[in-house]
């Protein structure tokens, strides 16, 4: 290859990082913003005494597993075709994605407010503390309103998302935030709402932001005056079409991110069955928030990648899309070997900052190192999975996170974990995800490798196609290559 032919491919590649670093770091800002509220509120559940701590934590542990994790999930099959749609120029469709995301997240709340309700119960049942279990259900009862927030306030962030304007999302995040801790220092510190204070300004704040991204996605035109599509009239069957089309993407978005969420749930659990059962779980709770932080990064690339393959597919440039996914996977990569350094260097520290407790101490020490492993594998697999899921292909994710995870990760960690096996105790159990992670990571690194992009790109001209498929012939072709994705 002649020179000035290196030349303008590498310039080439390094515009695309640039794109996805403008997607990215108000992406991480946002998420950073998110974090500290979360921080926030644990700040004054700690003031609440213990207990109330440890039933508010239950209590989301349990929202995450019911609802946040689901309904993140079920937006990934909206940020797909919203994504495709944006570079295709047919804004109608993604403003009716939008609404349609909307509506299906609403939908989705009604199972969850009935476990919601029910959730002292359900947590008595499991043979969980009754006090706490009190407390979980307090918290969650004035948490029902946040389920209509969370319904809408997902999509709206898939709005700005696909379109990479993350930092009029990250500006008003942060006004979030900041008002968050206004109102919950409002209702907890003067006028002692205590857990119910807690639990309602978080709702106060979510829908803040609910308002503030409301108003963007009202006041923000699409495109400009000559590249605005007209706008058409839905036929019943053009409905029924697209909601096939969003239940397709949704399902296995929600598979594929859920899947690999919930594991770390089980693994709590087990912690629950370890011996010395409440320094395992201690030091769990103190990895996890280690791996959350750090999980920020990956996530927000993740994010940024999906957003620029599917904007490339939907404009027809399989190339771009291509190159969008290389350069995701190599900073994906960097972004592995500094967490994994970052998290290796705070070994012998980071429970420190949380406890006292030198059982604590020692044991998350000893098992930081195998996270660090595990963070490895993390960042590419998960940028990945944003790859896969801009491709409108996230079945392909789910079904290798369901291996990786519960195939391969599950009984290695219970074998290595459990005296019937080596007894390593956590550390047994972290080696389970790291088998589960390499599992992973090579699996997704396979079916990056056999994406096919001229054919991709013609997946989301059918995807996004609206007026060309009217007819019955051509909306069950549609139909077909939808349902023959994985071919």
């Amino acid at each position: 290859m002649p020179l000035h032919e290196k030349l303008h491919l590498l310039k080439n590649y390094f515009t695309e990082a640039v794109s996805i670093a403008i997607i990215f770091f108000p992406f991480v800002l946002t998420s950073v913003f998110t974090y500290l509220r979360s921080l926030a509120s644990m700040h004054f559940l700690g003031g609440l005494g213990s207990s109330t701590l440890a039933g508010c934590s239950l209590a989301l542990a349990s929202a995450n597993i019911t609802a946040y994790a689901l309904f993140s999930g079920l937006t990934g099959g909206a940020e797909t075709i919203c994504s495709q749609a944006i570079g295709a120029k047919r804004y109608n469709l993604f403003r009716a994605t939008i609404w349609r995301g909307m509506i299906l997240l609403l939908f989705t709340s009604f199972p969850v407010l009935f476990i919601w309700l029910n959730i002292e119960r359900i947590l008595t049942m499991l043979k969980q503390d009754m006090e706490l279990a009190s407390i979980a259900g307090t918290f969650l009862l004035y948490s029902v309103p946040d389920l209509v927030a969370q319904s809408l306030l997902h999509p709206l962030k898939a709005y700005l998302k696909t379109q990479s304007k993350t930092r009029p999302l990250s500006i008003l995040t942060g006004v979030t935030s900041i008002l968050h801790f206004l109102i919950m220092y409002l209702f907890v510190s003067y006028f002692k709402f205590e857990v119910k204070g807690i639990a309602v300004s978080s709702v106060l704040s979510n829908f803040i932001l609910v308002a503030f991204l409301f108003t963007f996605f009202k006041g923000n035109k699409l495109g400009s005056d000559d590249e605005e599509e007209g706008v058409t009239e839905e036929s019943y069957e053009d409905r029924v079409r697209e909601w096939k089309k969003l239940f397709y993407l949704a399902i296995p978005s929600c598979g594929m991110g859920c899947l690999e969420f919930w594991f770390y749930e089980i693994m709590i659990l087990i912690c629950g069955l370890l011996g010395k059962p409440k320094v395992a779980i201690a030091s769990m709770g103190l990895i996890i928030q280690i791996t959350s932080l750090v999980y920020i990064f990956p996530h927000s690339l993740s994010s940024a990648v999906s957003t620029r393959v599917g904007n490339e597919l939907g404009s027809n440039r399989p190339h771009a899309a291509r190159r969008a996914a290389i350069v995701g996977l190599c900073l994906s990569i960097l972004l592995g070997i500094m967490a994994s350094t970052f998290m290796f260097s705070v070994r012998n520290v980071w429970a420190t900052f949380f406890t006292d407790d030198e059982q604590v101490i020692n044991l998350v020490s000893k098992v930081l190192p195998i996270v660090c492993l595990c963070e490895l594998g993390n960042c590419p697999q998960t940028t990945v999975g944003g790859v896969l899921r801009g491709s409108a292909r996230p079945w392909v994710g789910a079904s290798i996170n369901a291996a990786a995870f519960y195939a391969i990760g599950l009984p290695v960690a219970l074998v290595m974990a459990f005296p019937f096996g080596f007894g390593f105790g956590l550390k047994g159990l972290w080696l389970g995800m790291l088998a589960a992670q390499i599992t992973c990571v090579i699996g997704m690194m396979v079916a990056m490798y056999r994406i096919d992009w001229e054919l991709e790109a013609e997946r989301a001209r059918d995807l996004t196609s609206l007026d060309e498929c009217r007819s019955d012939g051509e909306a069950g072709r549609l139909i077909s290559r939808v349902e023959s994705f994985e071919g």
